[in-house]
């Protein structure tokens, strides 16, 4: 009984000063709603980040040998890399894995010559790992899984002066120590907007790297392409449970491109600070809120305390009334910023210039923000505490309070 008439007195004290209070209940709310969009569009950022950049070429997860990723050796290979792929593809029944051999070379035209990194890949699963085949720009991509071709970077392309239909000439040393040399056609130009990659790569079919390297049906990793992150660690335990080679390992993506999480590591911490000065003009609100209301009702305190009303409970009426503040923004903050991120998260928004830089580097025009508990209920929950934690300031105020001289207050 004496918690319900606590509870009514606290509603009741919220709404003797409406704008006020309407005031301090817009702040949280539009507070908690900003958190829930900003928080969902950065967890739908880094996704789309992700994505692309392991889609360019490393795929989610590769299997190397071991050593192979600080090393890069030639000798460090997958014996019967081509075999293996086709393993992984039937234990996780997926498409999404392709076999590569990688190796450097002189690539020469008839005016010039520059050194390159050239990748076997198998031409037919190669598209579903990378999205490199689909940034052919002229000609077309590979197609034979033996022909004496190649796709190169637009860069590169404008280095050696060479364009679809003419050849180049490829020197090397192939895994024993002889010399590697092949005349390719260029079949194909991309562009991926990344200056390195259109400079430095060059693809050719796996099992024409393996006849010119002399790879004797061996390469160097196997490259897995998941439907979503979340996957990722399950697959890695499963193969790396099935793999019976100790000189074969798995990696996941944090491990192939740990500048990748680096990144996104210090971005979250940038925006945790944001959040954090967010929250705290939250509280500052209401500690303001709050504390008006005690020094107006300073009076009134000092009557209920000399008719026998203890300070405590004069504190907690006033942490009730917080908290019921606190809870209303909770609330419709959290319906809010609901309905919002999800008819974003399925429309999607862009800002002026976005699509021009997107199409630049091969990335989605629109953005996409990402609704998880995460995002619903970390900004909002931080909100809801700093309120209740700013109030506790002007409820132990009342333990100062004299009843004699609080009456006496103007």
């Amino acid at each position: 009984m004496a918690v319900n008439i606590s509870i009514r007195l606290a509603w009741r004290n919220l709404w003797r000063h409406k704008r006020r209070t309407w005031l301090t209940l817009g702040a949280i709310i539009f507070s908690n709603t900003l958190l829930i969009f900003m928080i969902a569009l950065q967890q739908g950022s880094y996704t789309m980040m992700i994505d692309n950049s392991l889609r360019a070429f490393t795929g989610h997860m590769q299997v190397q040998a071991r050593g192979y990723l600080d090393e890069s050796k030639m000798r460090m290979v997958v014996p019967d890399v081509v075999q293996l792929a086709g393993e992984i593809r039937a234990q996780l029944h997926v498409k999404t894995v392709s076999a590569r051999a990688m190796g450097f070379a002189m690539a020469s035209s008839e005016d010039r010559s520059f050194g390159l990194q050239v990748t076997g890949v198998q031409p037919q699963f190669e598209p579903k790992v990378s999205s490199l085949p689909g940034l052919v720009v002229r000609g077309h991509y590979l197609k034979n899984v033996d022909a004496d071709e190649i796709v190169i970077g637009s860069v590169l392309a404008r280095n050696l002066k060479v364009d679809v239909g003419e050849e180049l000439t490829l020197l090397g040393s192939g895994y024993d120590g002889s010399i590697a040399a092949v005349i390719v056609k260029v079949v194909g130009v991309f562009e991926s907007g990344m200056v390195d990659l259109d400079r430095a790569v060059a693809q050719i079919p796996l099992r024409t790297f393996q006849q010119v390297f002399s790879m004797n049906g061996a390469g160097h990793s196997v490259v897995i392409a998941a439907p979503e992150l979340d996957i990722v660690d399950q697959w890695r335990q499963t193969l790396s449970s099935n793999i019976s080679n100790e000189n074969m390992v798995v990696l996941s993506w944090d491990e192939l491109q740990p500048g990748l999480k680096q990144a996104i590591q210090a971005d979250m911490s940038s925006a945790a600070f944001m959040y954090l000065v967010l929250v705290a003009l939250v509280a500052f609100s209401v500690l303001n809120t709050q504390l008006m209301s005690v020094l107006e009702r300073t009076r009134e305190f000092g009557i209920m305390m000399a008719l026998g009303l203890k300070p405590g409970r004069l504190s907690l009426l006033v942490l009730s009334e917080t908290t019921i503040l606190a809870g209303l923004g909770l609330l419709l903050g959290l319906c809010l910023g609901f309905c919002i991120t999800l008819y974003l998260s399925h429309a999607g928004f862009s800002y002026p210039g976005m699509e021009e830089m997107a199409g630049r580097f091969n990335l989605p025009s629109r953005m996409y923000p990402t609704i998880s508990c995460l995002s619903m209920l970390l900004g909002p929950s931080f909100v809801f505490m700093g309120s209740i934690a700013a109030a506790l300031y002007p409820a132990l105020r009342i333990h100062k309070l004299q009843p004699v001289a609080a009456m006496r207050a103007v």
